[in-house]
């Protein structure tokens, strides 16, 4: 885990135990990440504002932009049972060294989160950075 606290750059207060909850949460939805292509295996795990959890895995499609990252899975998921307001995300993968959420899934978040949303960007040692959603797209486009 990263040294930094929740909140202390700015993001929401994030309890230690949510922390990790979440962030097993996410490496337990990367089991089932359907990658026969990159073989990049990723899940992500999102904490609404009332401490609900929804979880993703990627989802690949021969055809590349018909697939689906883990983090747009578990938004999603979670936008469909009527939750708008989120605290954290978290995002585990089979890399050694943490993994970051693409520019795609980086603006369908400033779409439905606050600048201030703490992202956990893991390695599959669960060695984790801590960021803001702001902080990784600072200038997201929006209407």
């Amino acid at each position: 885990m990263s040294s930094r606290t929740a909140g202390e750059d700015g993001g929401q207060m994030i309890k230690p135990m949510d922390m990790e909850n979440l962030i097993c949460a996410a490496d337990q939805a990367r089991q089932n990440a359907y990658a026969p292509y990159s073989r990049f295996h990723v899940g992500a795990a999102v904490l609404c504002a009332d401490g609900t959890v929804f979880t993703g895995c990627n989802i690949e499609n021969a055809s590349y932009p018909v697939s689906n990252c883990a983090e747009r899975t578990a938004l999603f998921k979670a936008v469909s049972e009527g939750y708008r307001e989120f605290k954290a995300i978290a995002v585990i993968s089979d890399a050694e060294g943490f993994t970051s959420p693409c520019g795609v899934c980086r603006q369908a978040l400033s779409e439905f989160c606050e600048p201030e949303l703490v992202i956990y960007m893991c390695g599959r040692n669960r060695k984790c950075r801590q960021t803001t959603l702001g902080e990784l797209l600072p200038f997201a486009f929006s209407l």
